[in-house]
């Protein structure tokens, strides 16, 4: 497998925006949250556990899973979260797992918000990349993006590693406060960087 590099950050923080800029320079980005996406698809078993468990109406009308709708109902309950979580993170672990063995890029960037608190995640990153913006801006940032009230979003910026851990873990930081287009020098420059490293790891 080729060189693959971590990048995490808290909600809000703009991760999406960094591994874009990675992603058009033909780099792979397998990202976490999308894999947990194709894990709960119609038709596979996590689905249909998580239906028999929370009940038909955490379904959309089309037979999807209503995201927003479980997201609020297991950052409210620290066990249905537990629950979740033990359900769908081994299939998560595979599918992330499948998508980087399949990627033929110079290295491979697996972005996940819990890639700090995933142990199994973690060992697969050799250099990881922490987002960074301060917490009031994720909270702004999260609340307009994706219209969550405030106190749905403070719960979700609780139960993820806290901002200092998260800094002290990173081998490299990403301060994305700032204007988006600042985002285009950084990463030009880790993508320079990032190569180096790769032909580095194929010796």
């Amino acid at each position: 497998m080729n060189l693959i590099i971590g990048i995490t950050g808290g909600i809000g923080s703009g991760k999406s925006a960094v591994t874009d800029r990675f992603a058009q320079r033909n780099i792979t980005v397998v990202d976490a949250d999308q894999a947990a996406r194709v894990v709960v698809e119609p038709g596979r078993p996590a689905l249909e556990a998580i239906v028999a468990h929370f009940g038909g109406d955490i379904l959309q009308a089309n037979g999807s899973l209503d995201r927003a709708a479980l997201r609020g109902i297991v950052f409210a309950d620290p066990a249905q979260r537990q629950w979740l979580e033990q359900l769908t993170h081994p299939l998560i672990g595979e599918e992330i797992r499948t998508q980087l063995a399949a990627s033929r890029s110079p290295y491979t960037i697996l972005s996940s918000p819990l890639l700090l608190e995933s142990s199994s995640q973690r060992e697969l990153a050799e250099l990881v990349v922490v987002v960074d913006v301060p917490e009031e801006v994720q909270l702004a940032r999260t609340m307009d993006r994706d219209a969550n009230d405030e106190a749905l979003v403070r719960r979700i910026m609780a139960a993820q590693l806290p901002r200092e851990e998260r800094l002290a873990l990173a081998d490299i930081v990403v301060d994305n406060s700032g204007p988006l287009e600042a985002l285009d020098d950084i990463v030009a420059e880790l993508h320079k960087e990032f190569l180096q490293r790769a032909e580095e790891h194929r010796q």
